[in-house]
C-alpha cells in the first residue's frame, strides 16, 4: 500500500511538472497561428486547419498504418543504437586501449552524412526495411556511444574506494554508484538519439521507401497539399513526444530520485 501511494505521488507530481512543456507548446501554437494568419492557408495552414486535416487521416485509417510502421523502423534501428553504443561505449570509457582504438570510428561514422549512409544502404537493402533502420542505426550509435564512453570515463574514482573500505557488494556497487552517474551522461544522449532517429527515419522513407511516413510526405509535396504535409509532420512530432515523456521521461526520473533533496 506505501508502495502503492508512493508511486501514485511520483506519478502526480512527474504531471504536474509537465506544465512547463504544456506552456511551450501552446505558446509554439501561438506563433504558429499568427504566422499562418500572416502568409495565408496555401503557404502556412493554422493548426486548426492542420489538426482537422490530420484527423480526416486518422479517419481514414492510413494516418495509423504510416504512423506504425515509421515508428516500428525508428524504434528498432534506435533500440539497436542504444545496445550497441551503449556496451561499446561503456568499454571504451573503463579501457584506455579500447578508446583509442574506437575513436577514429566513431568520428568517421559522425562525420559522414546520414543521406550519405542512405545511398549505401539503398545499394545494400534496396527499398525494403533494412534501409531506413540502418540509417537511423548508423546516425544514432556515435551520439550513444560519446554519452556512455564520457560516463564512464568521468565516474569518480574515490567512490569506489569508499565502496572497497565499506565491503559493498558488487550489486548494489553497480546500482548505487556506478549507474546513477552513467544514466546522467547516457539520458540526454539517449533522448538526443532518439530525435534524430524520427527525423533520419523519415528522410529515408522519403527518399527511399513507398510506405511510412516519408513515402506520404512524398505524396503530399507532389500534391502540393500543405496541410496534409503538416498533418503529417504534427503527427510525427507528436509520437516523438510521447514516447520521450512517456517512456523515457518517466524511467529517468525513477533512476535519478537520488538527485531529490532530501
Amino acid at each position: 500500500m506505501i508502495l502503492l501511494r508512493s508511486g501514485l505521488k511520483s506519478f502526480l507530481i512527474y504531471l504536474w511538472s509537465g506544465w512547463g512543456a504544456i506552456a511551450s507548446l501552446m505558446l509554439f501554437l501561438a506563433v504558429w497561428e499568427w504566422a499562418g494568419l500572416y502568409y495565408g492557408e496555401l503557404i502556412l495552414p493554422n493548426p486548426r486547419i492542420t489538426f482537422q486535416t490530420l484527423a480526416g487521416l486518422i479517419a481514414e485509417g492510413s494516418a495509423w498504418q504510416e504512423l506504425t510502421i515509421t515508428a516500428r523502423r525508428a524504434l528498432i534501428g534506435f533500440g539497436a543504437a542504444l545496445a550497441v553504443g551503449s556496451t561499446l561505449g561503456l568499454v571504451a570509457g573503463l579501457s584506455m586501449t579500447a578508446l583509442m582504438m574506437s575513436r577514429p570510428i566513431v568520428t568517421v561514422l559522425i562525420g559522414t552524412p546520414p543521406i550519405a549512409w542512405l545511398v549505401l544502404a539503398l545499394l545494400w537493402f534496396g527499398n525494403g526495411d533494412g534501409t531506413p533502420i540502418f540509417t537511423v542505426f548508423v546516425a544514432c550509435m556515435p551520439i550513444v556511444f560519446v554519452g556512455a564512453m564520457l560516463g564512464a570515463r568521468t565516474l569518480d574514482g574515490q567512490l569506489g574506494d569508499v565502496a572497497t573500505a565499506y565491503r559493498l557488494p558488487p550489486l548494489m556497487r553497480f546500482t548505487d554508484i556506478v549507474l546513477p552517474h552513467v544514466v546522467s551522461y547516457l539520458f540526454p544522449a539517449w533522448i538526443t538519439a532518439l530525435g534524430i532517429s524520427w527525423k533520419v527515419v523519415v528522410m529515408a522513407e522519403l527518399l527511399a521507401s513507398s510506405d511510412g511516413v516519408g513515402a506520404a510526405l512524398a505524396v503530399s509535396r507532389s500534391h502540393l497539399d500543405t496541410a496534409a504535409t503538416l498533418a503529417w509532420i504534427t503527427a510525427v512530432v507528436g509520437l516523438l513526444l510521447a514516447v520521450e515523456y512517456l517512456l523515457l521521461e518517466p524511467i529517468k526520473r525513477e533512476i535519478e530520485r537520488w538527485r531529490v533533496a532530501v
